[in-house]
């Protein structure tokens, strides 16, 4: 859980994932056979087929998002407060009386994230039942106005603060939405070099940027690679929790991974369905089919790409999404690290 840790609390909003790519680089130093750095921004790392006399080799792209959501400085006050622009998706609920890391050219600052507004003990029964909308928030670095006006400029990012935890059979976490990913692949290609597993397909690892913005990286990344076959690696809704209809429950935790067959971008390729279901059965791997009726991957973007791609989405199930304590249950990550190197193992 090291590697997952360094992940979930590496700072990196969409358009701003250098820190992110700079761990992948250094956590897999030699597992790749090439690594190039598109444009964007997105980190392509290329590792060919092992099986000996392997020629024409299927490209196989595995496309998992560097970027979580989190905010922009839109505003720098007069008065030494910061006024936020967020980049990605947020319940405004999960938002205020948070610690947060202001990423400054001199150094990170630490701030404290709340609403504009009187005090609670000042309010009136209305004004504390008022959701506040991210416009109302400001970010308090309880510094003089001076310094923060010569430190802070309008474009640093600002991201939520929280520690990577082990709770119970869970690991809870911000960002873990899409940080498993990148785990994911590197974990399930470590596993395969551990065993030394032959693989007769060209793996194109693609760590994505700007997912949570429209799904951008992936679709110029696979105009670069030109997959055979697209793999979208990302986290899905569990809807498992108390008060969350079961008929409208998308996956339950730790009941495996989620092969999902359909989201709210793309349909995936029942071959790689079946396949995926083959390998989990005769590999003795739990899964559980999906359907996301909201949101989309990063698959969106690999299989509309040149003239299309076959496609498909792996996910790990996760509670309390787009929160600062996401959680995913371990036999689930597992699961799905065990299932996606046994997969590139049987590609064709």
């Amino acid at each position: 859980m090291e590697l997952l840790a360094k992940l979930s609390t590496t700072p990196g909003v969409p358009g701003r994932e250098d820190r992110v790519r700079d761990l992948i680089l250094a956590e897999t130093d030699g597992l790749f056979d090439e690594v190039s750095t598109d444009p964007m921004g997105s980190l392509i790392a290329v590792r060919r087929a092992t099986a000996p006399g392997a020629t024409d080799p299927t490209r196989v792209m595995l496309a998992a998002h560097m970027d979580q959501i989190g905010f922009l400085v839109r505003h720098v006050g007069s008065d030494g407060f910061l006024r936020v622009h967020n980049v990605g998706g947020f319940d405004p609920r999960n938002l205020f009386a948070r610690l947060v890391n202001v990423a400054t050219e001199g150094g990170d600052l630490p701030g404290v994230l709340n609403p504009g507004g009187k005090p609670v003990h000042l309010a009136n029964a209305e004004e504390r039942k008022k959701v506040p909308e991210i416009t109302d928030l400001l970010v308090d670095l309880g510094l003089p106005a001076e310094q923060v006006q010569a430190q802070v400029k309008i474009g640093d990012m600002v991201t939520l603060a929280q520690p990577f935890s082990l709770v119970g059979n869970t690991a809870v976490g911000q960002c873990l939405d899409n940080r498993v990913a990148c785990w994911l692949v590197i974990e399930s290609l470590r596993q395969m070099v551990a065993a030394s597993t032959l693989h007769t397909c060209e793996i194109h690892a693609v760590f994505t940027v700007q997912e949570e913005v429209g799904l951008r990286g992936a679709l110029t990344s696979a105009h670069t690679v030109r997959p055979d076959i697209g793999i979208g690696i990302d986290t899905t809704l569990c809807v498992d929790t108390p008060g969350s209809p079961e008929d409208q429950r998308c996956t339950q935790q730790g009941a495996g991974a989620a092969l999902t067959v359909m989201d709210g971008a793309s349909i995936g390729d029942p071959r790689l369905l079946a396949d995926f279901e083959r390998v989990a059965q005769a590999h003795d791997i739990k899964t559980q089919r999906s359907i996301l009726r909201a949101g989309g991957t990063d698959t969106a973007g690999i299989q509309r790409a040149g003239g299309g791609t076959r496609a498909f989405t792996l996910s790990v199930p996760t509670r309390y999404i787009h929160t600062v304590t996401e959680m995913v249950h371990l036999d689930d990550l597992h699961a799905c690290r065990d299932l996606l190197a046994a997969f590139l193992a049987d590609v064709k």
